[in-house]
This record gives C-alpha cells, structure tokens and sequence, in this order.
C-alpha cells in the first residue's frame, strides 16, 4: 500500500534528483564540451549535429521544469525520448555495464525508467504548477 502521507514527498525527491541529473548533463554539454563539441559527438554518432543543441537546451529546460514541479510528470514523459535516443544511438551498442568502453545502456534505461515513475506518481510536494485534479 502507498502512504498517502509521505507518497508526495517521495515524489518530490525523485523530481529534484532527476532534475538535477537533466541540469548537470546540459551543463556537461554546454560548459565542458561545448555546443560545437556536442554536435561533433552527435555527427560522429550518426545524428544531425544541430540536435545537439535542441538536446542541451531541452535538458536545461526540462531540469528546471522538473525541480521547481511545473507540469512535472508531463515533463516527466516529455523526456523520456532523450535517454531512449541516447540508448539506440551511443550505449546501447557498448553492452550492459557502464565500465565498459562508452558506457553501457544500464544508466540512460533506469533513468528513463525513474521518469517514467515521476508521471505515474505525479508532480508531488511543492510543485509550482500542475495539472488540475478532476
């Protein structure tokens, strides 16, 4: 059984944590990288380098979303395709385990699977705008 009391809170600490994740990967892209860096890495993946841009600013803005709780689990859901793009296109071909060379694909599925936990448990505690309850 679910406890109603805590369940909101719980929720609140997932949207932060995956959050915060979303914000740092941004950041790594756009700060260490850079955003010529990034699109090279995607070109060289295969993808358009110009989605390297769309991913970074998408990762900011879905981090903030989540962490201050605006539309969360919808953002939640929104981001989902991110981690998926980052399994079939860099980690899914490197194996299972991240200490093989690339990464493996463990950590963007877990991720992707953490938002998808976030949409069914919803906003949670402090969220600043959600959906209306019906």
């Amino acid at each position: 059984m679910i406890d109603q009391k805590t369940a909101p809170y719980a929720a609140l600490v997932l949207r932060v944590s995956l959050g915060t994740l979303f914000i740092a990967h941004s950041l790594l892209k756009w700060l260490v990288f850079t955003l010529p860096g990034a699109a090279g890495f995607f070109e060289s993946v295969g993808l358009p380098g110009w989605l390297a841009y769309i991913t970074t600013f998408v990762e900011l803005a879905g981090g903030i979303a989540l962490i201050t709780g605006i539309y969360a689990r919808y953002v939640a859901l929104a981001l989902i395709p991110i981690l998926l793009g980052a399994i079939f296109s860099v980690h899914g071909a490197n194996g299972w385990l991240f200490t093989n060379k690339g990464g493996g694909w463990e950590y963007p599925a877990f991720w992707a699977i953490a938002l998808f936990v976030q949409f069914l448990l919803g906003d949670g505690a402090f969220a600043v705008l959600r959906r209306k309850e019906y």
